[in-house]
């Protein structure tokens, strides 16, 4: 499982023209899901990211969490993350989860992440056409994967 993780100051979710998530100060999450990851990869990284501390403190530096702050999240499925492009130039998804397996896992996952938020999750919808708007703050934008735990 790897999530791009994103701190921000604003960011929105659009299918069809319609906004169907919006947060202020957060965490923007764009998750991608592969067939070996499994519930022990969801608790991990859903905690990982809740407590990373990215955000500034009093002294400007890099020294809090979105839970210390009580940030926003907003959740965006992607399983882009996982292409391939050791061979030739059009991307090989070989290694992400089939829609069936990926869709219950980002569920799964968004379950979690909510235990960590006093404030209503933000998603986009899974296997949709998303535009997503966003101002990064920083720029702060963080890679985790849950197979380089160690």
């Amino acid at each position: 499982m790897i999530g791009v993780v994103q701190r921000v100051s604003q960011a929105t979710v659009a299918i069809d023209g319609q906004m169907v998530g919006a947060i202020g100060k957060g965490l923007l999450i764009f998750l991608g899901v592969e067939d070996l990851d499994n519930e022990e990869d969801i608790q991990w990284l859903a905690k990982k990211i809740a407590y990373l501390r990215i955000f500034s403190d009093e002294e400007e530096k890099m020294n809090l969490s979105a839970v210390a702050l009580e940030a926003e999240f907003l959740v965006i499925s992607q399983f882009t993350l996982h292409a391939s492009t050791k061979k030739g130039n059009r991307p090989s998804f070989i290694k992400a989860a089939k829609p069936e397996i990926a869709a219950l896992l980002y569920e799964q996952f968004l379950n979690v992440l909510a235990n960590y938020s006093i404030r209503p999750l933000q998603t986009g919808r899974f296997g949709a056409d998303m535009q997503v708007s966003l101002v990064n703050d920083g720029p702060v934008t963080i890679i985790i994967d849950t197979k380089n735990k160690q």
